[in-house]
């Protein structure tokens, strides 16, 4: 059964922050809201954690799991970043993308894409998840909540609750964060291919 708590969406409360990063570092798995829709998220090194996303989500093993990281300072340590792709980058983030770019040695071969060798990497423009990412003090390993069926993302944490109580550890109550997931970008090639257009604008990407 997973415990419910309802987070100021502009002010985190840091108790309820705190408490959400234990259940990351006990191996818990939670939803919580992004600035695009909700998100599935655990810690970096949890195995079982990435299996219980992909059985959520009805997910094969070519699916491209994404590092949220909180600054552009973490993810040099986790792909690998040409001068071209740096500039984009700091352009758009903070904001609702996911980049894919080629993974470093420092990330599980389990999570990088198993022919490409990819990681995908979000810097999200989201207080509740600034907060997360600031007390963990490390990347999530996340994707999007879209459940198997559905085109589009899960928004509503109650009806989230109600799917899934017993399937995650937590859910986090951040009010509505919009309908549309992220705007995807491939980098790995050095040319800005866009892969999925979502949330946010694409002039001046590609």
């Amino acid at each position: 059964m997973s415990q419910f708590f309802q987070i100021h969406p502009v002010n985190p409360q840091a108790r309820l922050i705190r408490q959400a990063v234990d259940i990351l570092r006990a191996g818990g798995l939670i939803a919580y809201p992004t600035d695009s829709s909700y998100a599935l998220g655990c810690h970096v090194g949890d195995k079982s954690g990435m299996e219980r996303i992909r059985r959520i989500r009805g997910l094969d093993n070519t699916h491209n799991f994404t590092l949220v990281c909180r600054d552009l300072s973490e993810i040099s340590t986790y792909a690998k970043v040409d001068n071209t792709a740096y500039r984009l980058l700091k352009s758009f983030t903070p904001g609702p993308y996911t980049f894919i770019l080629p993974a470093t040695h420092e990330v599980p071969r389990r999570l990088q894409h198993p022919k490409r060798k990819t990681i995908g990497i979000r810097v999200p423009d989201n207080p509740i998840c600034q907060a997360l990412l600031g007390e963990l003090g490390e990347p999530l390993m996340s994707s999007t909540l879209i459940l198997p069926g559905r085109a589009m993302p899960e928004t509503d944490a109650n009806e989230i609750r109600d799917r899934l109580e017993r399937d995650l550890d937590l859910v986090i109550d951040g009010g509505n964060c919009g309908l549309e997931p992220t705007t995807v970008i491939d980098l790995v090639d050095g040319v800005p291919t866009i892969l999925r257009t979502g949330c946010g604008p694409t002039e001046g990407i590609a």
